[in-house]
């Protein structure tokens, strides 16, 4: 309800309804969402996921209430007597005419800043591709030498003692103490971090701190230390603070370990592990061994069973040669008595076609007399023919009806002459005699 009309109308007489809702309207219209910093206490966790407590200061407080869709969004669990900052809707809750906050947000007060500086400086150094994963480098396997980063009183630096002492008691540690917290602590942790390098006396950098809260990791949170640890030629591990807490280092380390702990369980192996793989091998090749040596006797039997004395072997061979022997002999005599069978078969085809040896070899030299006499009297019935037409030809050639008194006339064209009407009057003719020719001239026709 606007203000006016609400004004407007205080001569009306309201219902409590009325009124609270009315009142409701007018505070989420005119109050806009804001941040409310206080101590949280009365605080209460319904069964619904709800959350109701008061905010306070020294001077007053202010009901809230923080719905589970909300609620689930936390970082981490929150409890009576922190100092807070809520971003918050300003209503009123009809059913007990209470004034309340409607939290949407909620984070540690005075981090308002911090995390602004947090994001800004986590998104300038991943435009830069300093979080890119292509170059992440692996850790070695069973590295020569540990470099530790952290203050020498610090518990994580004893955690990570350790864990190294029980995991792997062999590997020597090289320790580059440093400040991890106050002024100048960062600066510090990175002049660390560039001695460990121009020192190069590991292969493999733990930087690490126990946990505490975000002003107390801070350090660890400046572009500094990030840059120094992405120059670093040494892989980093980081192990900032509890596993809930994310640092700079964190991101652009080679890897992150959750606590200090976890950083040195990922620099070295179990050697607890090792020395259990160790011993399966072992009993792997000792088993391999034996199923081969196994083998190799089974295998020498079998030969030696195939293996023959000298004299055995010769034996052998000659029975091999006379069983060669015999065969050859069989078959010899097989084939000899095949050969004998087809002879005497081809002796009695011979025999049986004898008499028409004799039919056909008088057969043959009575055609042998005949022959010559057919072939004279072929030539001579061929050469009358031959003469017979020599005659018709001679008959037929124009230059005997020549000699007999005729003659070939002839046009100028060389065409033959047969009739005279088609002579022209003047033509020239060429006449041909059986010896020689003649030219003449057409004057008269009839």
């Amino acid at each position: 309800m606007p203000l006016g009309l609400f004004l407007e109308e205080k001569n009306r007489v309201w219902h409590i309804a009325e009124l609270n809702f009315a009142i409701k309207q007018l505070l989420e219209n005119s109050v806009p969402l804001l941040w409310v910093r206080g101590e949280i206490s009365n605080l209460v966790k319904a069964a619904s996921g709800h959350y109701y407590f008061s905010l306070k200061d020294d001077q007053a407080q202010v009901r809230c209430v923080m719905f589970r869709h909300k609620s689930q969004l936390l970082s981490a669990p929150i409890g009576n007597g922190q100092l807070v900052e809520v971003l918050a809707v300003a209503t009123l809750y009809e059913q007990r005419g209470d004034f309340q906050l409607t939290v949407e947000q909620m984070r540690p007060a005075g981090l308002g800043v911090l995390y602004e500086q947090f994001e800004r400086l986590k998104q300038l150094l991943e435009s830069q591709g300093l979080f890119a994963a292509s170059r992440k480098r692996a850790l070695p396997f069973l590295p020569k030498s540990i470099g530790i980063v952290t203050s020498p009183q610090a518990a994580a630096l004893r955690d990570v003692l350790t864990t190294l002492r029980r995991r792997l008691p062999s590997v020597p540690v090289v320790l580059y103490p440093t400040p991890v917290q106050g002024t100048g602590s960062a600066e510090k942790i990175a002049a660390a971090i560039q001695t460990a390098n121009r020192r190069a006396e590991c292969d493999v950098l733990i930087v690490c701190r126990g946990g505490g809260s975000i002003e107390d990791l801070w350090a660890f949170n400046e572009e500094v230390v990030a840059r120094a640890i992405a120059a670093s030629a040494i892989p980093v591990i980081s192990g900032v603070g509890h596993e809930t807490d994310f640092t700079i280092a964190d991101f652009v380390a080679d890897e992150r370990a959750p606590t200090p702990t976890a950083a040195a369980q990922r620099a070295v192996p179990d050697r607890h592990a090792l020395l259990k793989g160790l011993y399966g091998t072992a009993q792997h090749l000792q088993r391999a061994q034996r199923n081969r040596l196994q083998n190799a006797m089974q295998t020498l039997d079998y030969l030696q069973r195939r293996l023959l004395h000298p004299a055995q072997q010769l034996q052998h061979r000659a029975q091999q040669l006379e069983q060669l022997q015999r065969r050859m002999q069989r078959a010899f005599a097989h084939g000899a008595q095949q050969r004998h069978w087809s002879w005497q078969s081809m002796a009695q085809r011979l025999r049986a076609a004898s008499g028409d040896f004799a039919r056909l070899h008088d057969r043959q030299n009575n055609l042998a007399q005949r022959l010559p006499n057919a072939m004279r009297a072929l030539h001579a019935q061929r050469a009358g023919r031959v003469e017979n037409l020599a005659q018709h030809l001679m008959l037929l050639d124009p230059k005997q009806v020549l000699a007999r008194g005729y003659s070939l006339v002839q046009d100028t064209d060389g065409g033959v002459v047969s009739d005279a009407d088609r002579l022209a009057m003047g033509a020239e003719l060429r006449i041909t005699f059986a010896q020689g020719w003649a030219l003449a001239r057409v004057e008269e026709k009839g």
